[in-house]
């Protein structure tokens, strides 16, 4: 049976759409479109009471998934693939994973929101989200210095959700452009035919 997921075209999204992609599992999938506040109908709340995408459905398992990183990491073991096998390329997969879960995502998600969103500019909190955005790039390029993937040798899972942010940034004009490494890794992931096929699932990104 087909995997089965609910997503929209964000960059959270685009992370289980590359990442199915890549893996060639067959899935089938469900726009839940947030412009229209699907995502608060009662039956996708059955599915993630957050209200939020992505949300991945194993049928054969009978496993419901939210949170993008935990549906990485379900499709790496269930498939195999993307997620190294030796302890040190793998345990920095993970390291990775959860520094995008809970420092990249968060901090330039709330840097779209003071910026393109907010009803009240507030300037403290843009100066803010922009100092962070930028030390978090910093951070990349520095880890991307002297290895090609963010695990070392091996495209995996982290640089899937990693680029789910940065082809974001890309789109709504946030500039990193100054970190020559993270910039020639962006590229390198974004020529991939499966990263290509994602990003355009359901929809391509079109900005604010």
């Amino acid at each position: 049976m087909p995997l089965i997921l609910y997503s929209d075209s964000s960059p959270n999204g685009f992370k289980i759409t590359i990442a199915l992609e890549e893996l060639g599992l067959p899935y089938t999938l469900k726009h839940v479109q947030i412009d229209r506040g699907e995502h608060r109908q009662a039956d996708f709340l059955k599915l993630n009471p957050h209200g939020r995408i992505p949300v991945l459905v194993d049928p054969e398992s009978d496993i419901t998934l939210f949170e993008s990183a935990a549906i990485l990491l379900y499709l790496a073991e269930k498939s195999a693939r993307l997620l190294p096998d030796t302890p040190s390329e793998r345990w920095a997969t993970i390291t990775w994973l959860q520094f995008h879960a809970a420092s990249m995502g968060p901090i330039l998600g709330q840097r779209v929101h003071f910026e393109l969103f907010a009803q009240q500019p507030c300037p403290e909190a843009i100066a803010r989200y922009r100092r962070l955005s930028e030390e978090l790039f910093s951070t990349l390029d520095q880890r991307l210095a002297d290895r090609p993937w963010l695990a070392g040798s091996s495209y995996s899972i982290a640089d899937i959700a990693t680029f789910g942010w940065t082809h974001i940034a890309q789109v709504i004009d946030f500039d990193f452009s100054q970190y020559r490494h993270l910039s020639a890794w962006h590229e390198r992931v974004s020529q991939r035919p499966a990263v290509q096929r994602g990003i355009r699932l359901p929809a391509p990104a079109t900005g604010p």
